[in-house]
């Protein structure tokens, strides 16, 4: 690339109660970008509602919508009049019964430019995705833009090194983590602290270990189960922007909405892998029992 910084910006929000809310606010997000000279917006995952995956139900199947659809137009007609970069999260109706977790980039104009699948699905407490979610199909290739090519990943795909990996060696200049993550409200605050270090620490491994920049974008604020089986969920926020290095480059408060706003030098990965050159040393040779479930 020759670019030599880009103006980001990660947008932090709570569950507003209806998609249309959310459209709202998000809409209010972008502008505040655009008038603050930013390029790229990454939003949160699933910003149309809310985190539904709290209990398994199939009227929720209704919230999903198609690519193209009502939400892409919305958000696509606002990168094209704000000349903005925005990676946002969709509920995918791909066909009846068909459905993905998807993140979807446009590149300044309400085309698509591309879309990554969520390849990681979860099954756990709280998260039961597998019942929502096919798993991703689209493999791990970055959206080329006019800011560079993005290696746009989901959530549970942020725990994956593999993951990471793949888009830097094909290529990708930054990565990039719509996320949805929290904490269970029954956990003391020494396990919360605990999960809340390892996903960033995770994520600033992957920074490091390719040598690229990478912006995680959680949301925030506490969601109820709608079953009343659990506790729900107390989103934890924290999004973040570091270097290839690790280093943070900016980071937001657990609570609230916030737009968080800092400038990525695009230089510092080729400065990095010359002093680091991970890619160079890999023993490709050796690695070929990675497509094993595990060693027996």
């Amino acid at each position: 690339m020759t670019r030599k910084t880009l103006k980001v910006a990660l947008l932090q929000e709570t569950d507003r109660g209806s998609r249309d809310a959310n459209l709202d606010a998000i809409e209010a997000g972008l502008r505040e970008a655009a008038k603050a000279g930013v390029e790229l917006v990454l939003l949160q995952e699933l910003h149309n509602g809310p985190y539904f995956c709290q209990r398994e139900s199939v009227d929720v199947f209704d919230l999903a919508e198609t690519i193209p659809g009502p939400g892409t137009e919305r958000i696509g007609k606002l990168a094209e009049e704000l000349k903005l970069v925005v990676i946002a999260s969709i509920f995918e109706k791909r066909a009846t019964g068909l459905y993905h977790n998807t993140a979807v980039v446009f590149d300044r104009s309400r085309a698509i430019a591309g879309k990554y699948r969520k390849m990681h699905i979860p099954d756990d407490p709280a998260f039961y995705e597998k019942f929502y979610f096919t798993p991703g199909d689209l493999g791990f290739d970055p959206i080329q833009t006019s800011v560079g090519k993005l290696g746009v990943l989901v959530c549970w795909d942020q725990w994956y090194p593999e993951a990471a990996r793949l888009m830097a060696l094909a290529g990708a200049d930054i990565l990039f983590y719509p996320t949805a993550i929290g904490w269970d409200p029954n956990d003391d605050d020494a396990e919360k602290a605990r999960q809340r270090d390892a996903w960033i620490t995770v994520q600033r491994g992957h920074a490091v270990a390719n040598g690229l920049p990478l912006l995680s974008c959680n949301r925030t604020g506490y969601e109820a189960d709608p079953s009343n089986v659990g506790s729900g969920i107390q989103f934890w926020g924290s999004s973040f922007v570091a270097g290839p290095q690790g280093e943070f480059i900016a980071q937001a408060g657990t609570d609230g909405r916030e737009l968080l706003i800092c400038d990525v030098d695009m230089e510092r990965s080729e400065h990095v892998r010359r002093i680091w050159p991970f890619l160079r040393d890999r023993r490709i040779d050796a690695y070929g029992d990675l497509t094993k479930r595990y060693r027996d």
